[in-house]
């Protein structure tokens, strides 16, 4: 079952996180995804259903993979709930790939849609009746069930009732409730992490207040309708041979944002993930042969981070001498010299500001130079979120969307740092050939230390 919107907005989130933790109240095993490029909404339905929430992206994982994708998701599950990104239709550019009715076509899954009420009475036969129309173009299925969010009364409903009378049947109805708001940063959502216990708190409740407000036996019965997933299952990670080696993933508050499917890729191919925190770590994880810093904040945390000199100057001493290492965005960030002034690992020869436009989308990267990640003149295909600038941004790829295309990043034999996340769900090459540099580095190491005995 997939839970859409009419426009892109916390309404959405709320009510598929909602409905999710109220699904397992019921009693039911519920499994979460997320569409589109995101970490922060996979950590709440995370909390809801207990279960790691998945990202399904026809972009960055190919059309093909999607129905495997969303099978792994689901396994062992009595429903999968997937919330969708932005509005319906909302996909790459002015075109519908990528977008919650193309997923949910691939899927053949029910559509709930969530329609903002708020000030409407006549008019939502409208917009309903245009969304369901075009759903029935693009997935031959039209609307399974509607959710009126922000409704203001009891007349309001009625009004509301009234007017979409023949359309899709209203399976809830949601008042403006403060325990349906969500706190918000510049990237969206806080994440999970930083609030752990409060967050727990506002799910547990909003699975308490949209059990009373959703109809769960006929959203469960939409949900049960569809079509089982019977995919091809998807190939894993080629494992590098020998033991598994170490490999250092920086995690904690600042830098939260990390695929569940890379970490999987990651330990498939043989690493032996060993996170840490950045903020309190003196030192990168004994043993650690490659260092995989993804996304986060540091930014909301440069000044601890640069506190830590200890765990600085052990990275920029490691990474300086050849340790494989892949870092994304704010992992990027964080071996920079600076952020907003905060003095950093220094691993990189540039330093990072905040600006007030947002950079955002999907990328097609071209990689201008051999590195852990990727061969040089291969493609690779992601996303980008992000205030910050670098500069100089680097020249290890050249990124390209709809706005165009500019270098980024830096890389060498041993480093790839770029703003671009990657999404190893349905590629696991990248994860190959940055454990495979790692178990190279581990095999020199042990090399070098056999001479040093022998001498």
């Amino acid at each position: 079952m997939v839970v859409a919107g009419t426009h892109s907005g916390v309404g959405k989130t709320t009510v598929a996180t909602g409905l999710m933790a109220a699904l397992r109240r019921r009693g039911l095993g519920v499994a979460a995804a997320k569409i589109g490029p995101d970490f922060i909404d996979p950590g709440y339905h995370e909390v809801a259903t207990g279960r790691p929430g998945r990202n399904l992206d026809v972009f960055c994982s190919g059309a093909e993979a999607l129905p495997a994708l969303a099978a792994r998701a689901a396994h062992g599950s009595d429903l999968l709930v997937v919330e969708g990104v932005m509005g319906l239709f909302d996909g790459v550019g002015a075109t519908t790939t990528s977008s919650t009715a193309h997923v949910a076509a691939l899927l053949g899954a029910p559509v709930l849609l969530v329609v903002d009420a708020a000030s409407m009475s006549g008019s939502v036969a409208a917009l309903v009746h245009g969304y369901d129309d075009m759903l029935r173009r693009t997935t031959a299925r039209g609307i399974a069930g509607i959710v009126l969010n922000k409704v203001g009364s009891d007349t309001h409903e009625a009004v509301l009732r009234r007017a979409l009378d023949g359309a899709a049947p209203v399976v809830g109805v949601l008042r403006r409730d403060d325990a349906c708001s969500w706190h918000d940063r510049h990237l969206g959502l806080v994440p999970v992490i930083e609030q752990p216990e409060q967050v727990a708190r506002s799910v547990r409740r909003l699975g308490e207040v949209l059990g009373r407000a959703l109809d769960l036996a006929e959203i469960e019965r939409i949900a049960r309708a569809a079509p089982p997933l019977h995919p091809a299952p998807l190939p894993e990670a080629r494992r590098t041979r020998g033991a598994p080696v170490r490999v250092a993933v920086a995690s904690g508050p600042a830098f939260s944002f990390a695929y569940p499917d890379n970490l999987e890729r990651l330990a498939e191919a043989g690493a032996e993930l060993c996170p840490f925190d950045p903020l309190e770590a003196p030192s990168l994880p004994d043993g650690a042969r490659a260092l995989y810093a993804g996304g986060g904040f540091p930014e909301v945390f440069a000044e601890a981070l640069s506190a830590n000199t200890a765990l600085r100057d052990d990275v920029r001493r490691r990474v300086g001498a050849g340790m494989p290492t892949w870092a994304e965005c704010g992992g990027m960030l964080w071996l920079s010299r600076s952020v907003e002034g905060h003095e950093l690992c220094g691993v990189l020869p540039a330093g990072a500001r905040m600006r007030e436009r947002i950079t955002v989308g999907y990328r097609t990267a071209r990689v201008r130079s051999d590195n852990p990640v990727a061969p040089r003149g291969s493609e690779l295909r992601g996303h980008e979120l992000h205030y910050s600038a670098l500069t100089p941004p680097g020249d290890a790829l050249e990124l390209s969307g709809t706005g165009g295309s500019r270098p980024d990043g830096y890389a060498s034999g041993s480093l790839l740092a770029t703003y671009l996340h990657l999404h190893l769900g349905a590629d696991a090459a990248p994860a190959e050939r940055f454990v495979e540099a790692a178990a190279k580095a581990a095999s020199a190491a042990s090399a070098t230390s056999a001479g040093r005995l022998d001498g």
